[in-house]
């Protein structure tokens, strides 16, 4: 009886001893949750483990969040976030949480995020990754050990010590060299395992200034892999080149029209510049405006913040080769562009008191079904012209005017804090533009976009001249980059589209919005604004997108943006060269907000006539509410409402290229037609030109 009481005993008291011990290993998570204001995106979650044995691994849902950071900033209110943590002995533990929304922004915030991230999966969706065809994982052979960036300082670095010799492996996160900036120490760790080679000696000096000299980084060593591994987002999620659909959707348009025209581009390319000069005006055509205005509309609503901030992050992610790629696709899109802009006029409808109302809409809907596709034409239409009001609000005006606030109150303090007042100053200018109609936006679009190129690509050949010594490592980095399977740390694939990607979403060739602007030209012949639209590819894409990627790899600023967004890359390279330069940067990227905002309000009132009729009394309504999400758009963050809206706009090159692909072969008649007029001498030319 004894026996089995102590039996009975000792075996209670093992089990205890195990299961406090197995409390005691257990890992428990509590979440210290903040929303510091009613900003949007600004989220803080800081945790506390308690149990397992450290050190602690964390794995957060936030792919900018490091795997040792036990705190997570800038996280989305009112979405779901997660984060597991591992111990030192491989157990694993997880946790959900939300921070509470609670400003009217961040609710409406965190309601459009599920919106985005299923537009987005659409858009960016990858079929060849999905079909196995290819591995878009990003790979890399080594790890180039660079020297921390300090923002705007002259730097002096001197390399008191290495820690690892030459040659040796290390593991991941190691501690290999001691650094001391501008007489500050600072460890330098190992991002990946491998064997180190030094490249800097100890005790050597580097110093460098704050206006970089040279494209090449400077390196004090690199950790060679045996074999490649991937690279990992900070959370520890592998990083992916995709080749996303909409780009697919958006060059296959543009090499099947260049194709399928014989390369217009290039032989009518000589034709669309006595057009845009003004050769081929008629006085008497029906229309509003002349080829050049319309050009000039055209383009004014293209050349905006993405040809400054979009290129500048392209090249910071793609390296120098993205700029060949993103030249190589504006001279595509110059076919795409003469498809639209061609039927956009052709199947243009003029009132009886001379409004024109024209555009996708139009040659859609009935282009379509005068090819036996009149039900595929009118929800084709009806889908353009929804994400056509959607795109003019969002990126056509809220964020042009967002945008312009920002790097406007940087240059000028006393707006910071302003944006409201900013807003509706700016939505006056733009309603004296605009509530003058076409002709108005014409006039106004025809003087400043000029003025506004030619500035800014002065100042860029002012910054590019001042470091032409770069000359020759800057074109060898554009090419190297542009064809070596190391491009981007991930290969070919990833800088190609990069390159690809930013001048599509650039020139808009394909999106259909340039056909709205050409649809109220003054000509006989729709396929003359054809002619007249190939050269706003080349004026968007091929030039000013060019000459921001060649300042910023001129100076090298896209080799360390220490943490800069995209407007603030170029600002930089601006400011490298003179003090005051980004002040000229900022009323550049002024024009170019205020030009795009005033264009898009056309493209998105025709949008709107077409769904809710052409009745003067719809068309003031929808211009009032135009100039009401200027003022929002500068006063308000709107996150996710913003990025949705950007998405419109790509979205709108699905039906507009599957209703251009069902009309190829009357575009192709067509120009035929023209063309053959043109070379018996049978167009208006001009009296100017014939005088002359």
């Amino acid at each position: 009886m004894f026996k089995s009481l102590l039996l009975l005993f000792t075996s209670f008291f093992l089990i205890s001893s195990l299961n406090a011990q197995n409390d005691l290993n257990e890992i428990i998570i509590s979440v210290e949750l903040n929303n510091p204001s009613s900003e949007i995106n600004n989220g803080t979650a800081q945790l506390i483990v308690k149990g397992g044995k450290p050190p602690y691994q964390y794995k957060w849902s936030n792919q900018n969040t490091s795997l040792n950071s036990n705190n997570a900033i800038g996280l989305i209110e009112g979405m779901t976030h997660s984060v597991m943590v591992t111990d030192a002995n491989g157990m694993s533990t997880s946790k959900s949480f939300k921070i509470p929304a609670e400003s009217i922004t961040e609710i409406f915030n965190s309601n459009v995020q599920p919106a985005v991230d299923f537009l987005g999966a659409i858009l960016f969706w990858d079929p060849f990754a999905s079909f196995g065809i290819y591995d878009p994982v990003v790979y890399i052979s080594k790890d180039d050990i660079g020297l921390p960036h300090i923002k705007n300082t002259n730097q002096d670095y001197f390399l008191k010590e290495w820690l690892v010799p030459d040659g040796a492996t290390v593991q991941q996160n190691q501690e290999i060299a001691i650094l001391e900036i501008n007489g500050n120490e600072t460890v330098v760790r190992a991002n990946f395992g491998g064997n180190l080679k030094h490249l800097v000696n100890k005790n050597a000096h580097i110093s460098i200034s704050s206006k970089p000299t040279s494209t090449d980084e400077p390196l004090i060593g690199t950790i060679q892999f045996k074999n490649p591994q991937p690279l990992l987002h900070p959370n520890g999620d592998v990083v992916e080149n995709t080749i996303p659909f909409i780009v697919i959707w958006l060059m296959m348009g543009s090499v099947f029209f260049t194709i399928r025209l014989k390369f217009i581009n290039i032989r009518g390319f000589r034709h669309s510049l006595g057009l845009a000069s003004g050769k081929y005006d008629d006085p008497n055509a029906p229309g509003s405006i002349t080829h050049f205005q319309a050009m000039a509309t055209a383009v004014s609503a293209t050349v905006g913040l993405g040809n400054i901030a979009g290129v500048a992050v392209a090249i910071s992610l793609g390296g120098a080769g993205a700029t060949f790629w993103m030249f190589m696709a504006g001279f595509f899109g110059m076919s795409l562009k003469f498809a639209e802009c061609s039927m956009g006029v052709k199947y243009r409808f003029i009132d009886s008191e001379g409004r024109i109302f024209g555009g996708p809409m139009n040659y859609l809907r009935y282009g379509l079904e005068k090819r036996k596709f009149k039900k595929l034409g009118k929800f084709l239409a009806g889908l353009f012209a929804f994400l056509g009001v959607g795109a003019s609000f969002g990126g056509g005006n809220m964020l042009q005017s967002n945008q312009a606030f920002k790097i406007m109150s940087e240059q000028v303090p006393i707006l910071q804090g302003q944006g409201f007042l900013f807003g509706i100053g700016f939505a006056v200018l733009v309603g004296i533009v605009i509530i003058g109609g076409i002709k108005s936006i014409a006039k106004f679009t025809g003087k400043v976009v000029p003025f506004m190129a030619m500035l800014y690509i002065i100042g860029c050949l002012v910054v590019i001249g001042n470091n032409i010594d770069n000359i020759g490592g800057a074109f060898m980095a554009i090419y190297d980059g542009a064809f070596s399977a190391d491009a981007l740390k991930g290969g070919f694939i990833g800088v190609l589209i990069v390159g690809l990607q930013r001048a599509a979403f650039s020139n808009e060739a394909g999106v259909g919005s340039a056909a709205i602007a050409h649809s109220a030209s003054k000509t006989n012949n729709p396929i003359a604004d054809g002619f007249a639209s190939l050269v706003e590819p080349l004026i968007d894409t091929m030039l000013v997108c060019t000459m921001t990627a060649l300042v910023l790899i001129f100076t090298g600023i896209h080799k360390d943006g220490g943490g800069m967004g995209g407007v603030e890359l170029t600002s930089a390279a601006f400011g490298s060269v003179v003090s005051w330069f980004p002040m000229i940067l900022a009323i550049a990227v002024f024009l170019f907000a205020f030009s795009t905002m005033v264009s898009w309000s056309y493209y998105g009132m025709r949008s709107w006539t077409y769904l809710f009729g052409r009745s003067k009394k719809g068309e003031l309504l929808y211009k009032f509410m135009y100039l009401g999400f200027v003022v929002l758009g500068a006063s308000v963050s709107l996150g996710a409402v913003l990025s949705f809206a950007d998405m419109m706009i790509l979205a709108m090159s699905f039906p507009n290229i599957a209703g251009l692909y069902i009309l190829a072969p009357e575009i192709y008649a067509d120009m035929n037609v023209y063309l053959d007029k043109l070379k018996k001498g049978k167009l208006y030319i001009a009296e100017k030109f014939v005088k002359a």
